[in-house]
C-alpha cells in the first residue's frame, strides 16, 4: 500500500521519534519537531508511537490513495479535505482506493503531522526512519514520490482533543550548564521579558525577537564549545535567544542561559512567526515531575480516543442512509 504525492509543500519530511546515541558522533537526534502529535496519532490509528509520519511545516499537499487505508491528521490544524469534502483535524479517516487527500495551509502553529495506518515504510537509517537534512541524511518528500505504508489498515472513524500549543505562551526552563553566568538581574530580566518567535526558525533553531538590550554572560568570550541538546537556549553575539530544536548542532560554544524542559518543546516548535512566549525557571525537581507526568499523559492518549461524529451536514449523501430501522409495533 502506499500514498501518491501530487504536490506537497516545500519543507515536508518523514518523521518518527528520531535517533538517539550518536550525539558523541556528531549527529543529533532528529525526530519529529513535536512528539506529542506523534503519538496522539498513533493513539488514533491504534498503533506504536515510534511509526513514521509525514511532517509539514506550515503547508501540506495532495495525496491519493492506491488502496483502502486509515490516515490519522494531528499537529498544527491545516486545512484539510477528502475528495472535496472538508475533513476533521485531530480524527482518523478511512481512504478508499483513489480518494483524494488534500492538506492545505496551517490556521495555527507551524508543524501538522499525516500519519497512516503501519506507518510509512521509508528505510531506516541508524534505527530510524527520520530525515535529518542537516546531517544530509534522507531528504524532502517531493510531488511524484511514493509514501509505501506498513501493514494493516488501522482503525477509522476516531478524534482525540489536543493540547492548545499553538499560539505561543509560557516555556518552564531549568538552569543550564553555563546559568551561573549571567546575572540575577539578568535571569530576573528574562522571566519577566515577552519574546516573540522572529522570522529565522527551522528545524535547527528558532531565535527570539525581543526589545530592549541583549543578553550576554560574564566572560562569554572564553567558553568553549560543549555539547548542547534540543531545548537549550543560547544567547548569540546580538543577545538575541535561539532555542535549539531537533536538528540542532551537537556542540556550540555560545553561552546557554537556560534549557526549556522536554515536556514544553512542542509548545516551543508549534509557536507561530510572531506569537509571545515567555520563559519560567522551574527547579530540576519539579522538571523531572512535569516530565513524568507527561510521559504518564502520553500513555492515556490511547484512552482519550473517542468515536468521531459526523455533523450530518457534512453528509453529502445523507438520504441514502437507512436513518430509521428497527420499527415495531407500540401494541405489540
Amino acid at each position: 500500500m502506499s500514498l501518491i504525492v501530487h504536490s506537497i509543500g516545500p519543507a515536508c519530511t518523514i518523521q518518527d521519534q528520531g535517533r538517539p546515541g550518536y550525539l558523541d558522533q556528531g549527529l543529533s537526534r532528529s525526530g519529529a519537531a513535536d512528539l506529542l502529535a506523534l503519538h496522539e496519532g498513533a493513539a488514533l490509528l491504534g498503533q506504536r508511537p515510534d511509526c513514521a509520519a509525514l511532517e509539514m511545516a506550515g503547508f501540506g499537499g495532495t495525496f491519493e490513495a492506491t488502496e483502502e487505508i486509515g490516515i490519522a491528521l494531528t499537529g498544527a490544524p491545516m486545512q484539510v479535505s477528502i475528495d472535496g469534502a472538508p475533513a476533521a483535524w485531530n480524527a482518523s479517516h478511512l481512504l478508499t482506493s483513489g480518494q483524494m487527500l488534500t492538506i492545505g495551509a496551517a490556521r495555527q502553529g507551524i508543524y501538522g503531522y499525516l500519519h497512516v495506518a503501519g506507518g510509512i515504510d521509508a528505510k531506516p537509517i541508524l534505527g530510524s526512519r527520520s530525515a535529518h537534512l542537516t546531517a544530509k541524511v534522507g531528504e524532502t518528500v517531493a510531488a511524484g514520490d511514493l509514501l509505501p505504508t506498513g501493514a494493516g489498515h488501522g482503525q477509522a472513524g476516531f478524534k482525540i482533543a489536543s493540547t492548545d500549543r499553538f499560539n505561543g505562551g509560557t516555556l518552564r526552563v531549568i538552569a543550564s550548564v553555563q546559568t551561573s553566568l549571567f546575572s540575577a538581574a539578568t535571569l530576573d530580566r528574562l522571566e519577566s521579558t515577552t519574546f516573540h518567535r522572529g522570522a529565522r526558525a527551522n528545524r535547527m533553531g528558532m531565535q527570539l525577537d525581543m526589545e530592549g538590550p541583549g543578553f550576554a554572560a560574564e566572560g562569554q568570550l572564553n567558553i568553549l564549545s560543549e555539547v548542547i541538546t534540543p531545548g537549550d537556549i543560547q544567547m548569540t553575539g546580538s543577545g538575541n535567544p535561539f532555542i535549539l530544536l531537533p536538528e540542532c548542532q551537537t556542540t556550540g560554544g555560545y553561552p546557554r542561559i537556560a534549557t526549556v524542559i522536554p515536556c514544553d518543546l512542542p509548545r516551543a516548535v508549534q509557536a507561530p512567526s510572531g506569537a509571545s512566549l515567555r520563559f519560567q525557571f522551574v527547579t530540576l525537581e519539579d522538571a523531572l515531575a512535569l516530565h513524568a507526568a507527561f510521559e504518564a499523559e502520553l500513555a492515556r492518549l490511547p484512552k482519550r480516543v473517542e468515536p468521531l461524529v459526523r455533523d450530518p451536514h457534512d453528509i453529502a449523501d445523507l438520504l441514502s442512509y437507512q436513518l430509521v430501522s428497527g420499527m415495531i409495533s407500540a401494541t405489540d
